[in-house]
């Protein structure tokens, strides 16, 4: 979109706090901003001199564009954090980590058991968390086994199973891990109050259980039951040892979340502390990639947004390095000079610090690991393949066609061992009628290596054609046109067998199923099906292709769809006419009428 053509619509943006969004032409969501001026924000995209390349390119894309008015700044804050963290768009700040995180969930049921999880499921069911590693969680959970005695059966403890005494206690009861509600030793109330105390533990919050247990020695020892009192002075000490080792701040301290922010090489990492009671109960460190000119206080903002919403933290307060404009009216933000909460903001400076050294150190370790076993790896294919050149640039094609129909073709290409996907491409099949596997695979390798000849740019040193014989000669026959036969080796992989044929070659060349050459062939092969398929997928969900069927007279894309369902495929259809009874299997299914048309098609 030009400045001239948006001063046409500017005249529309209303005056008011909102969200906007930038869609393309093909109406793929671009990006997705907050102002407290919609007017004027959105304007200044078209105004301003822009600096920067990758805003000038999102700029040059716009061709429409939405807007969402609301009431406040904070508002349009969390409506655009929402609608970020759901479509991603493409030009938006995108926080690098797509893991699900493991929840501890109290299960919705008499005697509530708890255990981890990483699907949260709407039955009424309470989850803890989520937290950062399944190695913390069980942790946790081993903790709360030692410390406080709930159930870990899957036992069906109604009312009515208990009192019909359905169960007798088992050993984690003699242990004094469980106080056997199975047998109706232990009322739901006194079971409610374990729960209570686990999830005073797990917010950091460990002095009202070392009182309860406390006072529970204390009732044992009154009544001489020393035996047990004992076993709770135990849980006291191992309470009270995990506390000393927790505790990182002032025991005092309120519920607070620490932020801090380091830029390496363009990239943003940012770690969360999640303090509750003065005790860190979640540590986290998060890759920030950035796509505009976003300065470090919208990094920061946007990103303390998305992981408080990600680990559901309910602080009221949060620390950060330096100051920054959070639109959240309930939400205080200190910038700490000295204290607890500054011995904080340096904790979690030297965790991104330390996670980004982490990452170098990674990255040294396996480029140099990377390089050396991947000209191995190529060394073996060229030893195997007998190729005159080390195959460091291989490039693989593949047909495919849905349900005997749009037939479409893909090439993927390797590099140095590794994809580089810059160079894929798809083919739309233009010269041959109908399914032709051959032809089509003639087709798509003369257009790429025309291409390539006339841009004089090198070739492969391997082709691999996912087929056998026939398409192998196929592909051999255009490199034939283009007088590069010799020039470059080409080989077929087949189907299933997966043995390797070369031109001119009677017999398969057999390589053992798990050597290191056959599976990086496999790999190329599974990524040319995997690029393919997506490609197909795509235009079969945008309708680019058009049902054969659709093309008879009279029959529509209901009835089309009709036969598709039944029969499967077109070539299915085809056969079905073939074998005679055609007109009475396909009537069947769309009626006599339609199916006369349909036969008089294909037959003619």
């Amino acid at each position: 979109m030009t400045s001239d053509e948006f001063q046409h619509i500017a005249s529309g943006i209303p005056k008011l706090p909102g969200i906007y969004k930038y869609y393309n032409a093909a109406n793929e969501l671009l990006y997705v901003g907050k102002a407290k001026h919609l007017r004027k924000r959105v304007s200044s995209y078209f105004i301003k001199t822009v600096t920067n390349y990758k805003t000038y390119e999102l700029v040059k894309r716009i061709a429409k564009i939405e807007f969402t008015i609301v009431d406040s700044e904070q508002d349009a804050f969390l409506l655009e954090n929402s609608l970020i963290k759901q479509f991603q768009p493409k030009y938006n700040i995108n926080l690098k980590d797509d893991k699900s995180y493991p929840f501890l969930v109290i299960k919705n049921e008499p005697f509530p058991r708890i255990f981890f999880t990483r699907n949260k499921i709407n039955d009424g069911s309470e989850y803890l968390g989520p937290y950062t590693s399944v190695k913390k969680v069980k942790e946790l959970l081993e903790f709360i086994r030692q410390t406080i005695p709930l159930r870990n059966c899957s036992l069906n403890l109604t009312t009515s199973n208990i009192k019909k005494k359905k169960f007798k206690v088992c050993l984690e009861y003699h242990l004094g891990n469980c106080k056997g509600p199975c047998e109706g030793l232990q009322t739901a109330e006194d079971y409610r109050e374990g729960l209570q105390q686990m999830k005073n533990l797990l917010k950091g919050n460990l002095n009202p259980v070392i009182r309860h247990y406390k006072n529970e020695m204390k009732s044992n020892a009154v009544t001489l039951n020393f035996e047990k009192a004992g076993l709770i002075k135990q849980k006291i000490d191992f309470l009270q040892n995990y506390q000393s080792r927790s505790v990182v701040a002032n025991a005092k301290s309120i519920n607070i979340d620490v932020f801090s922010l380091q830029l390496e090489k363009g990239v943003g990492y940012v770690n969360f502390l999640m303090v509750r009671n003065g005790t860190i109960i979640q540590t986290h460190t998060t890759k920030v990639e950035t796509h505009l000119e976003e300065s470090l206080e919208e990094i920061l903002t946007y990103t303390i947004a998305q992981l408080r919403s990600t680990f559901n933290s309910d602080a009221t307060e949060i620390v950060v390095p330096f100051t920054i404009e959070y639109p959240q009216i309930e939400l205080t933000v200190k910038v700490p000079k000295g204290g607890d909460r500054k011995k904080l903001l340096d904790l979690s400076q030297k965790n991104v610090s330390y996670f980004i050294e982490e990452i170098k150190h990674k990255d040294r370790l396996q480029l140099n690991t990377r390089k050396i076993d991947k000209i191995k790896l190529l060394k073996e294919l060229q030893i195997d393949l007998q190729l005159k050149e080390l195959p460091v640039y291989i490039e693989c094609f593949d047909n495919s066609n849905f349900q005997g129909s749009y037939p479409v073709a893909a090439m993927v290409c390797f590099k140095n061992g590794e994809p580089s996907k810059k160079d894929y491409r798809h083919f739309n099949i233009k010269t041959v009628d109908g399914i032709n596997d051959f032809a089509s695979m003639e087709e798509v390798v003369l257009r790429r290596y025309k291409r390539l000849k006339e841009e004089n740019n090198n070739y492969p040193q391997l082709i691999i054609i996912d087929g056998g014989k026939g398409q192998l000669s196929a592909a051999v026959n255009a490199l034939k046109e283009l007088d590069l036969e010799d020039k470059v080796t080409v080989i077929g992989l087949a189907k299933n067998v997966e043995e390797i044929f070369f031109s001119g070659d009677t017999d398969s060349l057999k390589l053992p199923y798990n050597s290191g050459s056959l599976t990086y062939i496999r790999r190329i092969r599974d990524e040319v099906h995997r690029f393919g398929i997506s490609h197909h997928r795509n235009k079969r969900s945008k309708g680019t292709f058009k049902n054969e069927l659709e093309d008879i007279k009279g029959i529509g894309k209901q009835t089309a769809s009709e036969l598709l369902k039944a029969l499967k495929s077109v070539k299915n259809i085809k056969e079905t006419i073939k074998k005679g009874n055609g007109e009475i299997e396909i009537g069947k299914i769309v009626g006599l009428a339609k199916a006369k048309l349909v036969l008089k098609h294909f037959e003619s």
